[in-house]
Parts: C-alpha cells; structure tokens; sequence
C-alpha cells in the first residue's frame, strides 16, 4: 500500500522528518558528489533527496505514482513534478543519468515492471539508487513513520530483485541508526547515532541504499514494450492536484 502524500509531506515537515531528510541526503551525496551535466530524476516520493542536485545537475525532475497522490515542486517556480502510472514511466529510452527510486519499492505492487521501466530510462552508463526500509532495523516495526508501512527488504532480498531485474548491485549505504523518536536530544544527537551504528550494528540501519549499474547484454525486449514506449505522454501542468511542499 503507498504512503500518502501528504501523509509523506507532513513526516518531512516535522522534526523528526528534518532529521531523515539530511541523513538520506548525506548518504546520497556519499555516492554521488557530483552530478554536473547530468539528468537527475526520482521517482515515488524523492523529491526531499533529489532538491540538492539543482545546484550542479543539467535537469532535475521527478515523477509521483497516482496511487500516492502528487504534490507540487518545487514550492516556487516552475513545477517539476509529473503524475504517472509506476509501470510506464513518460520519458524516452535512455534519457536519464541518475534516478533515485524512494517510497515506492516497500508500496508497488508492480515491483518488476517498476525496475523495468527504469531499466529502460536509465543511460547505459547511468546509476540508480533505491531506498527502502530495512527488514532488521527498528523503522521498519513502526507504522508512525513512512519507513513503516509497506513491504521491507534485507540486503540479500534486494540485490536478488536488482540482479533479477538487470541490475548489478555496485555499492551499499545504510542510514538511520537513529531510534524513530520526536525528541531533540535524539535528533541533536543524530550524527553521533549514524557513525556509530555505522562501525557497530550496521546490519540494523534503519535504511537500506543501494547503488545498481545498468545491465545491457542480457536485455530483452516484447512488442509490448515497444508499444508502451511510442505511446505519446503528457505530464500533469503545475497546480492541477493537491498542491504542497
């Protein structure tokens, strides 16, 4: 089941949600430190992780799936947001260079032709990271939070389904060894949580990220897809759903 929007943006509004955001963010940048001249795009709910590319990518944009409700970014200028259905994706083959995948792999139910689609729009040379909450870590046992609510996976789990869907797993980040609680003194705390969950209890990081390289010779390709693909998309104007942050 998907995370509502609003439900998704209330979480990233609070203080809990603030401190998420910079630790995913951090972790994110980790991987990928610079992203000048390239396509950014997320997908699910990763407009809180993808912001940062603005500064130094070529485009930034992001698609929200119809079954969690769209939301309006950025807050000012011009949106860069499109409503889609997860399983066709309204951009050309080989068109983009980075996709974050986040809040979307734990609540489809059209998990492989998710990854299929963004098999099919990531550049040969392109990355994708995926975000999901992790089966062992303590988020995952507490539906207050987004990390909550759908479907966990463990480090083996998730680079099956990567490698299955033409992917190769090329690195592993773990974030969130912060408890899911709205104290300040836990999020005053947060970057002494994550260095040392990092060297002590890895395994029970909150979140799992993991960076996958395209796989191309083992590409197969059905006149569906083909189809699916020469269909002309339209992507939602600015302002015509639920607008938010």
């Amino acid at each position: 089941m998907w995370n509502d929007a609003d439900f998704l943006r209330e979480f990233y509004e609070s203080g809990l949600g603030r401190t998420v955001r910079t630790l995913i963010r951090h972790r994110v940048r980790q991987v990928w430190p610079n992203t000048k001249g390239q396509r950014v795009f997320g997908l699910g709910y990763a407009t809180p992780f993808i912001k940062p590319f603005q500064e130094d990518a070529e485009r930034v944009i992001a698609a929200m799936p119809a079954t969690q409700g769209v939301l309006r970014w950025p807050h000012n200028g011009a949106g860069k947001v499109m409503l889609c259905d997860e399983g066709e994706i309204p951009l050309p083959d080989v068109s983009i260079d980075r996709i974050i995948l986040a809040h979307a792999l734990e609540c489809s139910e059209q998990v492989r032709p998710m990854l299929r689609e963004l098999w099919r729009i990531l550049a040969d040379d392109g990355r994708l990271i995926v975000v999901v909450p992790n089966r062992r870590g303590i988020w995952a046992r507490f539906d207050s939070t987004p990390f909550g609510r759908g479907n966990p996976y463990t480090l083996w789990q998730l680079n099956g389904l990567l490698r299955d869907t033409l992917f190769a797993p090329s690195r592993t980040e773990r974030a969130l060894f912060i408890p899911p609680s709205r104290s300040g003194v836990i999020a005053a705390s947060a970057g002494a949580w994550e260095q040392i969950g990092q060297r002590i209890f890895p395994t029970f990081s909150g979140l799992l990220l993991i960076e996958a390289v395209k796989l191309i010779h083992a590409a197969t390709v059905d006149r569906a897809a083909v189809q699916r693909r020469r269909r002309t998309y339209t992507a939602a104007a600015p302002g015509a759903h639920r607008s938010g942050d």
